[in-house]
């Protein structure tokens, strides 16, 4: 009885608004969840749960529910919500036997302690810094130029047939050299078990996405031929026929006017980490930490490539 009470009463204030799945989906990593910072229901300082005589607040609760979401991607359900109590729990009776045998105070112990605290001190300075951080129209359609630019690549539609040995392989392009259809030699050749349904079918792909083998074989060929030797990768031989070839080209500056934003964001955000580093007073102690020219100095933070985008229409060749 007593736990079904539990049951309900974590779901009854999750689903006040106090956790929200989605929030755990687009909060960027390392910050503290929307959830974290909604007003405590149903009054301020709100205890879940007393163990052994030690009060434990809902908010140290939802802080944890949200960190178990993101980490697990899971749906934020009854079953969810009651395993993440039980978890929970788990780790205050662990954390309160830790303590009783003084551990706290054991060296590694302290120095995990301080890590974690870093952690949840240096993102919640980055997310701030972040939120401080305005980007301009022209930030943006300058970031748009060089996205298009990268994105300006050829994407293959081809088959496939994967074979255990090189013998087998040069048999099978034999085979094709022949007449025969390239379809049914996947079906009855193929080591990949979908080529009995899809003739070893392949969705569109550029270079970036094959292993490199792969990518410059089908970079020499021509739409509608046959690889003319079998090609080696980590997977094993592969007899590639290569169907069609298109320009991808990247979406309008609205539609990716979202991702542009935090791109322009992180880069700026590893400017001023950077003026962070340089204007810090760093003493070494050279018994431990060998400096040289090369490495007394922190290099400065990379902007973020500019990602890859989806092709928007097909430019067929």
């Amino acid at each position: 009885m007593l736990k079904n009470r539990i049951s309900f009463v974590v779901g009854a204030l999750l689903a006040s608004g106090l956790c929200l799945a989605d929030d755990a989906k687009v909060a960027p990593k390392g910050a503290a969840p929307a959830a974290a910072a909604a007003p405590a229901a149903p009054g301020a300082n709100v205890n879940i749960a007393t163990v052994n005589g030690v009060a434990y607040p809902l908010d140290l609760f939802r802080m944890f529910f949200m960190e178990r979401l993101q980490e697990t991607q899971a749906q934020n359900d009854p079953a969810f919500q009651q395993q993440a109590f039980n978890e929970f729990m788990t780790m205050v009776v662990a954390a309160q036997e830790a303590q009783k045998r003084k551990l706290q105070d054991a060296p590694d112990v302290t120095a995990a302690i301080e890590v974690q605290r870093l952690k949840v001190l240096s993102n919640a300075a980055l997310a701030a810094m972040a939120q401080d951080l305005k980007v301009t129209d022209d930030e943006l359609k300058k970031a748009y130029e060089d996205v298009k630019k990268n994105a300006a690549r050829t994407e293959f539609k081809a088959r496939h047939i994967l074979l255990k040995d090189e013998a087998a392989a040069k048999k099978v392009i034999k085979d094709l050299e022949k007449g025969a259809d390239f379809g049914e030699l996947a079906k009855k050749n193929s080591e990949v078990s979908t080529a009995k349904t899809d003739g070893g079918a392949l969705d569109w792909f550029d270079a970036n996405s094959m292993p490199k083998p792969f990518a410059d074989a089908v970079a020499k060929m021509k739409a509608g031929t046959n690889s003319k030797e079998p090609v080696q990768t980590q997977f094993g031989w592969h007899v590639i026929n290569l169907q069609e070839t298109r320009t991808g080209e990247p979406p309008s500056f609205e539609d990716a006017k979202q991702q542009l934003t935090a791109l322009v964001q992180r880069q700026k955000l590893a400017v001023e980490v950077n003026k962070l580093r340089e204007g810090a007073k760093v003493d070494l102690n050279e018994e431990v930490v060998k400096v040289t020219k090369t490495d007394a100095a922190a290099p400065p933070a990379k902007p973020d490539a500019a990602p890859a985008t989806p092709a928007k229409k097909d430019d067929k060749k």
